[in-house]
């Protein structure tokens, strides 16, 4: 089982999205986590109604800190994906067990403002990209883990869509 944390600023949507989505795809063979740098407290709802449009469990989720995951106690991630690009320039905390790390860039569907047409559909674009990106994950195999060039080939899914 690998360890995979997904990392944005505020950790209400993206992150949330990725979470969710590894977890349901990669069942069994992922154990996956979402944080933020700045965590905004409360997931954001339309994320929420994101993921039960497409059918994902939305119990659980919450605003968290990536200090939980960087301090001594928590679980040894394998993988940390930055999903978007100001939490991919911040200096990050120092991971136990020096981690692979990639960014994989989304733009923030939380930055739409207007009906909730236009907000569904800015989520359910950053749904589709993160799918893809997860779903080539997926098709790596978990011998990318260690791979001499697991990282490049991981790191190469944030171009999916670019």
């Amino acid at each position: 089982m690998k360890n995979v944390l997904f990392v944005c600023t505020a950790n209400s949507a993206r992150s949330v999205l990725g979470e969710a989505l590894l977890r349901h795809k990669g069942s069994g063979r992922f154990a996956t986590f979402s944080a933020g740098s700045t965590p905004r407290g409360t997931v954001n709802p339309d994320a929420l109604d994101c993921l039960s449009r497409h059918g994902l469990p939305t119990d659980g989720f919450r605003s968290k800190s990536w200090d939980e995951f960087a301090d001594p106690g928590g679980p040894e991630m394998d993988l940390i994906v930055t999903v978007c690009d100001s939490a991919a320039g911040e200096a990050c905390p120092v991971w136990l067990g020096h981690p692979l790390s990639v960014h994989w860039g989304i733009p923030d569907p939380a930055g739409i403002d207007g009906p909730e047409a236009a907000r569904a559909a800015a989520f359910d674009l950053a749904y589709q990209r993160l799918e893809r990106r997860i779903d080539a994950l997926l098709a790596l195999g978990d011998a990318v883990f260690s791979a001499s060039d697991g990282r490049d080939r991981i790191a190469e899914i944030g171009r999916i869509d670019d």
